[in-house]
């Protein structure tokens, strides 16, 4: 049901109540960024172009609203009481310890399609859920997203915008909420609304000008947006604290709630407030989804990798990807414009996209993508994924369930110099919940453990390594999340050598150095960095004196210091062999030497240690 714009009217201002309410009963909040766009809100929920089911949050169907400017919580939540589903007993436990209503929408409360919080980051994920449902799912349904306007100075947003229109989605609608006012003062643009429609043109984009409080101009301007064949921006001017003369276009009240005082003084300035008012969103339309079959592929083209010929992980990485795109319709394929060097363009061309060279855009997308339920895989060189760890960071409160994966990781990948090389992706990917991290070593374990990644629920890392290395494995060996394998061992091993990806074959190569000298060591390919394979570690631990753990990562937050904070129970030496120094350019044998993460470092560690006990 559409509701008549008086009616409208007295939601909009009913929305400001709650925001008020809701922010003074927790004394915190920003109910001045709230009130600026509630005529936005209500304008899309209410005024009929905005459709949900609000018994089934994840329907397909359902349109999404993403509320990038994530302060503006209570806005969201004072929406989702009118529609019925957060009562006043529950919205007044905004920001409690034990409410699904926290101070910037998360998944706990089910009606958040995207956690948001860190500004910037709205249209990207919104790209997400609309590239799904135009292209894959190719259902009728439209993403709206509503961004302040502080946020337009951050960068992904213009990485965000470009992709949209690049990528055709006239089912994308933004809402940018025009106050003029961010945290500090005055916005760079303020009210020059000239300058943003501009900007938003350049790149392709619709663009409609309308007074943000009048709410016929809001369903107006959505119903407009939808009859375009690109997608649309709504440059919506408003006023900050829009309705309370104590705060109304007044400086240094962002993220302050009014005292109960204050909120007894003013609230009469909203007019006759009826609290027992409600609204109804509009139905979605129901067709038929789009049931992508892949393509058949032939089960004797499976790569059969011979033991020591010379075959890159990352080349393992694009032949995993190939089976699993024409085996697996959830999957899409993401790169940031190295898919000829991370091998992602191996994909079935169906289910890759394309994202250039803007990272976190193509972080952002992946995550609106695992929202729609669908397995995103996000590649590009590992050290180029620092640009997108804010957005990163956020997917870890998505609940997302998507694979990232860094190539061309660690000083092996030699004379491109360091600002190709990463060399704390491994910490930083740890540091996540709900994380896994998997660093084959070679093109064997690369293949079973992209699947790997592929079948966990959550969010993987994928470290992959350049070079042409040689097949360890047999194809038909196993590899598990949480996992090791054990490469040599005796009851006469002395210590244990741990590697993993290129440090493997440093491992190796000591191995047969020691063994002709008669000392006998363990190897251990530690493929599987969080979780750790923990049994098999304490059992070295137990029948070896030491361990001697290689990594062509740098030493905070790497293998060394996940194994000691898995087994620090365990008394016996550890020895940490990692990059420490500011590495350059050189030949891959140069720069493993220069680090001391090479065969003769690792021998002369086991030398010293058999001295020291």
């Amino acid at each position: 049901m559409v509701d008549s714009l008086e009616r409208l009217e007295q939601l909009s201002a009913l929305t400001r109540y709650w925001s008020l309410y809701a922010t003074t009963q927790a004394g915190s909040g920003h109910p001045s960024s709230s009130l600026s766009a509630a005529e936005l809100g209500v304008g899309l929920f209410f005024g009929g172009e905005f459709h949900y089911d609000i018994t089934d949050s994840k329907s397909p169907y359902n349109d999404r609203f993403i509320l990038s400017k994530g302060h503006a919580a209570p806005l969201l939540y004072s929406l989702w009481l009118l529609a019925g589903v957060i009562t006043p007993e529950e919205i007044q436990e905004l920001r409690q310890f034990d409410s699904v209503l926290e101070g910037h929408p998360s998944k706990r409360f089910i009606f958040t399609d995207a956690a948001t919080g860190s500004l910037g980051q709205g249209i990207g994920i919104g790209i997400g859920y609309a590239l799904n449902a135009k292209k894959f799912d190719k259902t009728n349904a439209y993403t709206y997203v509503l961004l302040g306007d502080s946020e337009l100075a951050e960068g992904s947003i213009w990485e965000s915008v470009e992709s949209a229109a690049y990528l055709g989605l006239n089912n994308l609608i933004t809402l940018i909420d025009i106050n003029r006012l961010g945290q500090r003062g005055e916005t760079m643009q303020g009210y020059d609304i000239n300058t943003y429609r501009q900007r938003f043109e350049a790149f392709g984009w619709n663009v409609i000008t309308i007074d943000g409080h009048n709410v016929s101009e809001v369903v107006s301007a959505l119903a407009d947006a939808k009859k375009l064949d690109k997608p649309t921006a709504i440059l919506a001017k408003t006023i900050k604290g829009k309705g309370i003369s104590l705060i109304q276009d007044k400086d240094n009240w962002h993220g302050k709630a009014l005292s109960q005082e204050q909120f007894d003084t003013y609230i009469h300035e909203l007019g006759s407030i009826d609290l027992s008012l409600r609204a109804e969103i509009s139905s979605p339309e129901i067709t038929e989804l789009n049931s992508y079959i892949p393509p058949v592929f032939d089960v004797n083209s499976y790569p059969r990798y011979d033991l020591d010929t010379l075959v890159s992980a990352r080349k393992a990485f694009g032949d995993a990807l190939n089976i699993l795109t024409h085996n697996y319709s959830d999957i899409i394929v993401l790169d940031a414009e190295v898919s000829n060097s991370t091998f992602a363009n191996h994909a079935d061309p169906e289910r890759f996209i394309e994202m250039f060279i803007a990272e976190q855009n193509m972080i952002e997308v992946a995550i609106g993508l695992s929202l729609s339920g669908k397995k995103p895989f996000a590649s590009s060189f590992a050290g180029f994924l620092t640009r997108a760890y804010d957005q990163i960071r956020m997917a870890q409160y998505n609940a997302p369930n998507m694979v990232i994966v860094g190539t061309h990781a660690g000083v092996s990948i030699g004379a491109d110099g360091p600002s190709q090389m990463a060399l704390n992706d491994i910490a930083f990917f740890r540091g996540l919940f709900a994380s896994i991290v998997l660093y084959p070593s070679d093109a064997v374990s690369a293949l079973k453990l992209t699947e790997q990644a592929y079948l966990y629920q959550g969010l993987s890392y994928l470290r992959v390594t350049r070079a042409d290395i040689p097949v360890l494995y047999d194809v038909d060996e196993t590899f598990v999340v949480g996992g090791s394998k054990i490469l040599h061992q005796s009851e006469a091993d002395e210590y244990t050598l741990i590697g993993a990806g290129i440090t493997l074959y440093e491992c190796l190569k000591a191995y047969d150095i020691l063994q002709s000298r008669g000392v006998r060591v363990r190897v251990i390919d530690l493929y599987s960095i969080k979780p750790l394979d923990t049994a098999t570690l304490h059992s070295a631990a137990r029948e070896t004196k030491g361990f001697i753990i290689v990594e062509d990562h740098h030493i905070s937050g790497g293998i060394a210091e996940a194994i000691r904070s898995e087994i620090e129970d365990i008394l016996i030496p550890i020895r940490s062999l990692s990059v420490q120094e500011i590495p350059r350019s050189g030949s891959p044998e140069e720069l493993l030497a220069f680090e001391q993460i090479n065969v003769d470092s690792i021998i002369g560690q086991v030398e010293s240690l058999r001295q020291d006990i």
